[in-house]
């Protein structure tokens, strides 16, 4: 099959390896993978803070970007959510029928990384090897608007070598909401404690998400108590095979926010 990988711009420009880390999958499962040019944002952060018509012009381009596109598919539940429930709705809203019909057209083909895995290609189990203690976060948007439920840890119990922890409240946000961490900082900074408390209880080395914008923010949490646990995307570890990774050595140094 033919993917059109959509990078997201937080990814491009904070994280650019796990964009990498989904590529190689892809293509180590037999794919082709194509990055289309001039793919930007998905307009998630306008519409999260009000800004639906200026939002418009950024899902036209991203429309246009992906156009003829076979599937389409983005290392986030954040931005896949936002193409599912907002893109559509916000040029509609706006008088762009034509152009929400596009969008929503578009919205069928595109998949975040573990629905995509899980069932378009039908496999769980993807060659990885990641010799670590894991514990998982399922983010806002994975888990409550695109609705992933268990499709990442049914990949990362098929990963040999890796330990899964099961996070205690996993379901709770981690307080980063875009600019809700900005607008209401303390409310943030008290959610973030409790996810920090929780993924330290596991003894886990490494919490991974399907989402770098939380990862960046429990990231930057975990590594100003210098607690040694790492944040990971769930790429970077199904992208990690035998060859590519030593007991002792993780993939990807910790994101920091």
């Amino acid at each position: 099959m033919r993917v059109a990988l959509f990078a997201t711009c937080l990814v491009d420009t904070m994280v650019p390896q796990v964009a990498r880390a989904t590529a190689v999958l892809l293509q180590r499962l037999g794919h082709e993978v194509v990055v289309p040019p001039g793919q930007s944002c998905c307009g998630q952060m306008h519409v999260n803070t009000g800004y639906r018509r200026e939002a418009v012009p950024v899902v036209a381009n991203h429309v246009r970007a992906f156009a003829g596109a076979e599937a389409i598919v983005a290392p986030s539940g954040s931005c896949v959510a936002s193409i599912h429930h907002q893109q559509a709705a916000v040029a509609r809203r706006a008088g762009e029928h034509a152009l929400a019909d596009e969008a929503a057209a578009l919205a069928e083909r595109t998949y975040e990384l573990s629905q995509f895995l899980v069932d378009v290609l039908g496999v769980t189990d993807v060659g990885a090897y990641y010799p670590h203690r894991v514990t998982y976060h399922p983010t806002c948007h994975s888990l409550r608007m695109l609705k992933v439920g268990d499709r990442p840890l049914r990949l990362l119990r098929a990963v040999r070598g890796l330990d899964l922890v099961e996070l205690p409240a996993a379901d709770q946000c981690c307080g980063f909401g875009g600019t809700f961490a900005v607008k209401n900082a303390e409310t943030s900074t008290a959610m973030l404690t409790d996810k920090m408390a929780n993924v330290l209880s596991t003894h886990a080395e490494v919490c991974t998400a399907g989402d770098a914008s939380c990862l960046m923010h429990i990231g930057g949490g975990l590594s100003r108590l210098r607690s040694g646990t790492r944040t990971v995307h769930l790429a970077e570890i199904l992208a990690s095979t035998e060859d590519a990774v030593s007991p002792h050595q993780a993939t990807t140094p910790a994101v920091s926010a």
